[in-house]
């Protein structure tokens, strides 16, 4: 396949156009958090173990400059904010239960039980 640009950035396959929606640490968490539905900033936070204020919300800006996730503003006192996937996004969450099971299975070939956090 042709390298392509998109957005100032070449791209040599759309493997690596897709891993630039949901690749990274934290992506994939963030999506998997908001599967079932719309949540609050705090609770999106409790759902997502390590990960910090600042890295949430850059992740959060991310998918939303994506179009992977809609940020629901409340015009309630105190002001209340929402996160919700797009239909882009749930187009992906099969592919990412195929990633789940794979990582289950090569973390299985070398030991390592998928429940436990340390090796």
């Amino acid at each position: 396949m042709k390298e392509f640009l998109y957005d100032n950035r070449i791209y040599y396959n759309p493997i690596e156009f897709a891993m630039a929606h949901i690749g990274g640490t934290w992506k994939i968490p963030i999506l998997i958090g908001l599967r079932d539905g719309a949540l609050r900033y705090g609770d999106l936070k409790n759902a997502i173990p390590h990960i910090s204020d600042k890295m949430l919300y850059t992740q959060l800006r991310e998918l939303e400059d994506k179009n992977m996730i809609i940020r629901h503003t409340f015009l309630e006192k105190p002001p209340r904010v929402e996160y919700q996937l797009t239909e882009k996004a749930e187009k992906a969450l099969p592919i990412i239960d195929q990633l789940t099971e794979y990582g289950t299975l090569l973390m299985k070939e070398v030991g390592i039980n998928a429940c436990s956090e340390k090796e």
